[in-house]
């Protein structure tokens, strides 16, 4: 199984523990937590939500859309409560096909911008050439990008996160953990992006232990976006890591994370979540007996600062980069699964904050 597995991943790479399986049953020797000399979080002042009831906001959703349980559907929480606390007039969402063609994201730019919504919020870096070639069609409508740093474009805001730095704080949690340590990372597709919760979560990992053993595969190459929309591939290269012995395993695959919840539930391991708190979202209510804690990104966040900043008319009031040190990521508790790791992952996150731990966003080997 592990090979066909690693032979479906394509982009599969093991790191850790000079590759030989952890049999010792044993957990990690694990480090004393760091110290920090800062306080953990500074958050931006919270001001009251402004009247937005002029406004019409439209969201083009990446694949997976509403009810993936991950950053499409925090996406749309975070419209749907600036809808709730400003008044919006009209809110108005489109999905993404599975395998459509590149300009059927300008086509449904274009729509919102064409029906009047302003801003108009694209999800997911694969927006990023239409929004380059669309934005300056409609000089006089706002648009935002999750999670593609897009510069030089004047109606353009980019709302980027520090996905490395919540990453290292579960791979701190899955470290301490694990009864094999022994830990896995599954991740959708092998882009820049993926990889910086890979490179954050084995760092992570490695800090708390550093003999645990990471396993870490991908589903689909650069260019292939359906490891985002598999969840059979999920769980099957899931179940790889799992008779190699991982059994804590922390997933950056969009939709295809139910097929990893599923072959975790079935082993009686332990999984983590992402984006956002996947405990408590419907859609995988089934296995949140096995979701210890979730990497929160709070894309919801993000969304609804960036409309209240529009209808502000004040852009300059959003941070460059959603990171620890505005809780612009971190980790869930819900469940209860981890209330004694608390005070461990709250040490590494003000050491992170603070600036004594600097997170990488490449993996290392």
């Amino acid at each position: 199984m592990l090979s066909g597995a690693l032979a479906l991943a394509g982009c599969a790479k093991d790191t850790g523990g000079g590759g030989s399986d952890n049999a010792s049953g044993q957990p990690c020797k694990t480090n004393p937590p760091p110290t920090a000399t800062a306080p953990a979080t500074t958050p931006a002042e919270q001001q009251a939500p402004p009247n937005a009831s002029h406004m019409k906001v439209g969201l083009a959703f990446d694949i997976g859309g509403r009810g993936d349980a991950s950053f499409n559907d925090a996406s749309i929480a975070g419209l749907e409560r600036a809808q709730r606390e400003m008044g919006l007039s009209e809110i108005k969402s489109l999905d993404a096909g599975a395998g459509e063609p590149e300009d059927a994201k300008q086509t449904r730019l274009r729509q919102l911008a064409r029906e009047g919504f302003n801003p108009v919020i694209a999800v997911g870096y694969a927006y990023a050439d239409a929004v380059k070639i669309v934005a300056p069609e409609f000089p006089g409508t706002k648009f935002g990008i999750v999670d593609e740093d897009v510069q030089g474009i004047p109606n353009v805001t980019p709302l980027v996160f520090a996905e490395e730095q919540g990453s290292f704080l579960v791979g701190v949690i899955a470290a301490h953990r694990s009864k094999n340590c022994t830990v896995g990372f599954v991740g959708g597709v092998k882009t820049p992006l993926i990889e910086k919760f890979q490179a954050g979560f084995e760092q992570g990992a490695k800090a708390a232990a550093p003999d645990v053993e990471i396993k870490s595969d991908y589903l689909t190459p650069a260019g292939d976006s359906s490891g985002f929309q598999d969840p059979n591939k999920g769980s099957e290269v899931t179940q790889g890591q799992l008779e190699s012995g991982a059994d804590v395993i922390y997933h950056a695959a969009g939709a295809s994370g139910k097929g990893v919840f599923s072959s975790v539930s079935s082993a009686g391991a332990m999984a983590i979540g992402v984006d956002s708190d996947q405990y408590n979202q419907p859609t995988v209510a089934e296995y949140k007996d096995v979701i210890i804690t979730s990497m929160l990104k709070r894309v919801d966040l993000a969304v609804f600062d960036y409309v209240a900043a529009v209808a502000r008319n004040d852009l300059s009031t959003l941070p460059e980069k959603f990171d620890l040190a505005i809780d612009g990521v971190g980790y869930s508790t819900s469940g209860g699964k981890i209330q004694d790791l608390v005070p461990v992952a709250d040490a590494y996150k003000a050491a992170i904050a603070s600036g004594q731990i600097e997170v990488v966003d490449k993996p290392q080997n």
